[in-house]
Protein backbone atom coordinates (compact mmCIF):
# COMPACT_ATOMS: atom_id res chain seq x y z
CA UNK A 1 0.00 0.00 0.00
CA UNK A 2 1.20 3.49 -0.83
CA UNK A 3 2.74 5.71 1.85
CA UNK A 4 0.59 8.54 0.46
CA UNK A 5 -3.06 7.77 -0.17
CA UNK A 6 -4.91 9.94 -2.70
CA UNK A 7 -8.69 10.02 -2.86
CA UNK A 8 -10.93 12.48 -4.68
CA UNK A 9 -14.64 12.71 -4.02
CA UNK A 10 -17.21 15.52 -4.20
CA UNK A 11 -14.54 17.97 -5.35
CA UNK A 12 -12.22 17.23 -2.42
CA UNK A 13 -8.81 15.63 -2.93
CA UNK A 14 -7.60 14.02 0.29
CA UNK A 15 -3.88 13.30 0.69
CA UNK A 16 -3.24 10.97 3.62
CA UNK A 17 0.10 10.20 5.22
CA UNK A 18 -0.07 6.40 5.45
CA UNK A 19 3.11 5.27 7.15
CA UNK A 20 1.89 4.87 10.67
CA UNK A 21 4.53 2.30 11.67
CA UNK A 22 7.13 5.05 11.04
CA UNK A 23 5.01 7.81 12.61
CA UNK A 24 4.23 9.07 9.11
CA UNK A 25 7.82 10.22 8.65
CA UNK A 26 8.33 11.44 5.10
CA UNK A 27 10.79 10.02 2.56
CA UNK A 28 12.07 11.58 -0.66
CA UNK A 29 9.73 9.31 -2.61
CA UNK A 30 6.78 10.57 -0.55
CA UNK A 31 7.74 14.18 -1.25
CA UNK A 32 7.82 13.39 -4.97
CA UNK A 33 4.37 11.79 -4.71
CA UNK A 34 2.98 14.80 -2.84
CA UNK A 35 4.45 17.26 -5.34
CA UNK A 36 2.96 15.34 -8.27
CA UNK A 37 -0.41 15.02 -6.49
CA UNK A 38 -0.56 18.79 -6.02
CA UNK A 39 0.40 19.42 -9.64
CA UNK A 40 -2.38 17.10 -10.79
CA UNK A 41 -4.90 18.59 -8.38
CA UNK A 42 -4.06 22.08 -9.63
CA UNK A 43 -5.11 21.25 -13.20
CA UNK A 44 -7.86 18.73 -12.44
CA UNK A 45 -11.27 20.38 -12.82
CA UNK A 46 -12.76 17.70 -10.55
CA UNK A 47 -10.63 18.96 -7.65
CA UNK A 48 -11.78 22.14 -5.95
CA UNK A 49 -9.74 21.88 -2.74
CA UNK A 50 -7.17 19.61 -1.06
CA UNK A 51 -7.05 18.20 2.46
CA UNK A 52 -3.90 16.85 4.14
CA UNK A 53 -4.38 14.39 6.95
CA UNK A 54 -2.51 11.76 8.92
CA UNK A 55 -3.82 9.51 11.68
CA UNK A 56 -5.65 10.60 14.81
CA UNK A 57 -2.52 9.70 16.80
CA UNK A 58 0.12 11.32 14.58
CA UNK A 59 0.21 13.74 11.67
CA UNK A 60 3.89 13.42 10.74
CA UNK A 61 7.18 13.00 12.58
CA UNK A 62 8.85 15.03 9.83
CA UNK A 63 11.66 13.71 7.67
CA UNK A 64 12.55 10.04 7.79
CA UNK A 65 16.07 10.50 9.15
CA UNK A 66 17.64 7.41 7.54
CA UNK A 67 16.15 8.24 4.15
CA UNK A 68 17.07 11.90 4.65
CA UNK A 69 20.72 11.00 5.22
CA UNK A 70 20.74 8.64 2.22
CA UNK A 71 19.07 11.23 -0.03
CA UNK A 72 20.10 14.64 1.37
CA UNK A 73 18.21 17.53 -0.26
CA UNK A 74 21.28 19.32 -1.57
CA UNK A 75 19.85 20.56 -4.88
CA UNK A 76 16.83 22.76 -5.76
CA UNK A 77 15.44 19.81 -7.72
CA UNK A 78 15.27 17.63 -4.59
CA UNK A 79 11.74 16.23 -4.09
CA UNK A 80 11.21 18.13 -0.84
CA UNK A 81 11.83 21.46 -2.57
CA UNK A 82 9.55 20.50 -5.46
CA UNK A 83 6.85 19.80 -2.89
CA UNK A 84 7.42 23.08 -1.05
CA UNK A 85 7.16 25.15 -4.23
CA UNK A 86 4.04 23.25 -5.33
CA UNK A 87 2.57 23.84 -1.87
CA UNK A 88 3.35 27.57 -1.84
CA UNK A 89 1.99 28.13 -5.35
CA UNK A 90 -1.10 25.91 -5.12
CA UNK A 91 -4.00 28.15 -6.18
CA UNK A 92 -6.96 26.26 -4.72
CA UNK A 93 -7.86 26.03 -1.01
CA UNK A 94 -5.57 23.84 1.10
CA UNK A 95 -6.80 22.37 4.38
CA UNK A 96 -5.19 20.14 6.99
CA UNK A 97 -6.42 17.93 9.82
CA UNK A 98 -3.61 17.58 12.36
CA UNK A 99 -3.58 15.21 15.32
CA UNK A 100 -0.66 14.09 17.45
CA UNK A 101 2.94 15.07 16.64
CA UNK A 102 3.55 17.43 13.71
CA UNK A 103 7.32 17.76 13.58
CA UNK A 104 9.50 19.85 11.26
CA UNK A 105 7.82 20.00 7.89
CA UNK A 106 4.76 18.53 9.59
CA UNK A 107 4.39 22.00 11.11
CA UNK A 108 5.95 24.27 8.48
CA UNK A 109 3.74 22.94 5.66
CA UNK A 110 0.74 24.18 7.66
CA UNK A 111 1.95 27.76 7.20
CA UNK A 112 0.93 27.37 3.54
CA UNK A 113 -2.49 25.90 4.27
CA UNK A 114 -5.57 28.11 4.25
CA UNK A 115 -7.45 26.31 7.02
CA UNK A 116 -6.04 23.99 9.71
CA UNK A 117 -8.02 21.94 12.22
CA UNK A 118 -6.20 20.28 15.08
CA UNK A 119 -6.94 17.51 17.51
CA UNK A 120 -6.43 18.51 21.12
CA UNK A 121 -3.54 16.02 21.18
CA UNK A 122 -1.64 17.91 18.45
CA UNK A 123 1.96 18.84 19.28
CA UNK A 124 3.79 21.13 16.87
CA UNK A 125 7.59 21.43 16.70
CA UNK A 126 10.17 23.05 14.43
CA UNK A 127 13.42 21.58 15.85
CA UNK A 128 15.75 22.54 12.99
CA UNK A 129 18.35 24.27 15.17
CA UNK A 130 18.54 21.16 17.37
CA UNK A 131 19.65 19.23 14.27
CA UNK A 132 22.27 21.78 13.30
CA UNK A 133 20.05 23.06 10.49
CA UNK A 134 17.88 26.08 9.70
CA UNK A 135 14.16 26.61 9.00
CA UNK A 136 12.60 25.52 5.72
CA UNK A 137 9.32 26.00 3.83
CA UNK A 138 9.73 29.80 4.21
CA UNK A 139 9.01 29.36 7.92
CA UNK A 140 11.69 31.94 8.79
CA UNK A 141 9.40 34.45 7.04
CA UNK A 142 5.92 33.06 7.63
CA UNK A 143 6.23 32.03 11.29
CA UNK A 144 7.15 35.56 12.49
CA UNK A 145 4.39 37.02 10.29
CA UNK A 146 1.79 34.69 11.79
CA UNK A 147 2.98 34.24 15.36
CA UNK A 148 4.83 37.49 16.03
CA UNK A 149 8.60 37.64 16.19
CA UNK A 150 9.13 36.60 19.81
CA UNK A 151 6.86 33.56 19.69
CA UNK A 152 8.35 32.50 16.38
CA UNK A 153 11.83 32.93 17.83
CA UNK A 154 10.85 30.75 20.77
CA UNK A 155 9.55 28.05 18.43
CA UNK A 156 12.45 28.20 15.95
CA UNK A 157 15.41 28.87 18.26
CA UNK A 158 14.44 26.49 21.06
CA UNK A 159 12.72 23.97 18.80
CA UNK A 160 10.49 22.80 21.63
CA UNK A 161 6.95 21.48 21.06
CA UNK A 162 3.89 23.64 21.57
CA UNK A 163 0.42 22.24 21.92
CA UNK A 164 -2.86 22.75 20.08
CA UNK A 165 -4.23 25.52 22.29
CA UNK A 166 -1.02 27.53 21.86
CA UNK A 167 -1.22 26.97 18.10
CA UNK A 168 -4.80 28.23 18.15
CA UNK A 169 -3.77 31.32 20.10
CA UNK A 170 -1.10 32.32 17.57
CA UNK A 171 -3.29 31.60 14.55
CA UNK A 172 -1.60 28.46 13.24
CA UNK A 173 -4.85 26.50 13.56
CA UNK A 174 -8.48 27.55 13.15
CA UNK A 175 -10.11 25.22 15.66
CA UNK A 176 -9.20 22.53 18.20
CA UNK A 177 -11.34 19.41 18.36
CA UNK A 178 -11.20 15.91 19.82
CA UNK A 179 -8.73 13.83 17.74
CA UNK A 180 -11.51 11.53 16.54
CA UNK A 181 -13.37 14.52 15.07
CA UNK A 182 -10.64 16.63 13.46
CA UNK A 183 -10.48 14.89 10.07
CA UNK A 184 -14.26 14.71 9.70
CA UNK A 185 -14.58 18.39 10.56
CA UNK A 186 -11.87 19.37 8.07
CA UNK A 187 -13.67 17.39 5.39
CA UNK A 188 -17.01 19.00 6.22
CA UNK A 189 -15.40 22.41 5.69
CA UNK A 190 -13.80 21.17 2.47
CA UNK A 191 -17.20 20.09 1.18
CA UNK A 192 -18.53 23.58 1.88
CA UNK A 193 -15.65 25.09 -0.06
CA UNK A 194 -16.12 22.65 -2.94
CA UNK A 195 -19.68 23.88 -3.36
CA UNK A 196 -18.58 27.50 -3.82
CA UNK A 197 -17.53 29.06 -7.16
CA UNK A 198 -13.96 27.91 -7.79
CA UNK A 199 -12.95 31.05 -9.67
CA UNK A 200 -13.93 33.17 -6.66
CA UNK A 201 -12.03 30.91 -4.29
CA UNK A 202 -8.91 31.03 -6.46
CA UNK A 203 -9.03 34.79 -6.95
CA UNK A 204 -9.67 35.46 -3.26
CA UNK A 205 -6.74 33.27 -2.26
CA UNK A 206 -4.56 34.87 -4.94
CA UNK A 207 -5.34 38.35 -3.68
CA UNK A 208 -4.47 37.36 -0.10
CA UNK A 209 -1.27 35.56 -1.07
CA UNK A 210 0.01 37.72 -3.94
CA UNK A 211 1.58 40.54 -1.87
CA UNK A 212 3.90 38.04 -0.19
CA UNK A 213 4.32 35.34 -2.85
CA UNK A 214 7.61 36.57 -4.30
CA UNK A 215 9.09 36.86 -0.82
CA UNK A 216 7.83 33.38 0.13
CA UNK A 217 9.39 31.74 -2.95
CA UNK A 218 12.62 33.68 -2.49
CA UNK A 219 12.78 32.63 1.17
CA UNK A 220 12.23 28.99 0.26
CA UNK A 221 15.21 29.20 -2.09
CA UNK A 222 17.46 31.04 0.38
CA UNK A 223 16.56 28.65 3.18
CA UNK A 224 17.28 25.71 0.87
CA UNK A 225 20.76 27.03 0.10
CA UNK A 226 21.53 27.60 3.78
CA UNK A 227 20.00 24.25 4.72
CA UNK A 228 22.22 22.42 2.21
CA UNK A 229 25.30 24.27 3.52
CA UNK A 230 24.52 23.48 7.16
CA UNK A 231 23.71 19.87 6.34
CA UNK A 232 27.37 19.41 5.39
CA UNK A 233 28.56 21.14 8.55
CA UNK A 234 29.90 19.70 11.81
CA UNK A 235 26.83 20.56 13.92
CA UNK A 236 24.47 18.60 11.65
CA UNK A 237 26.91 15.68 11.50
CA UNK A 238 27.05 15.63 15.29
CA UNK A 239 23.27 15.92 15.62
CA UNK A 240 22.48 13.12 13.20
CA UNK A 241 25.30 10.93 14.48
CA UNK A 242 23.94 11.31 17.99
CA UNK A 243 20.41 10.57 16.78
CA UNK A 244 21.46 7.36 15.06
CA UNK A 245 23.57 6.32 18.07
CA UNK A 246 20.74 7.22 20.49
CA UNK A 247 22.91 9.57 22.52
CA UNK A 248 22.75 13.23 23.47
CA UNK A 249 24.58 15.47 20.97
CA UNK A 250 27.55 17.54 22.07
CA UNK A 251 27.64 20.91 20.34
CA UNK A 252 30.52 22.35 22.36
CA UNK A 253 32.59 24.56 20.06
CA UNK A 254 30.13 24.19 17.16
Amino acid sequence: MSDILTHTEDGVCTLTFNRLDKKNSITAAMYATLAEALRQAQTDDAVRCVVFQGHETVFSAGNDIADFLNHPPSEPSAPVFLFLRALAEFPKPLLAAVCGPAVGIGTTMLLHCDLVYAGDNAAFAMPFVNLGLCPEAASSLLAPQMMGYHRAAEALLLGEPFMAEAALEVGLVNRVLPPTEAAAYAHSVAIKLAQKPLTSLIETKRLMKQPHMAAVLDTIEREAQTFAHLLRGPAAKEAFGAFMARRKPNFAGL
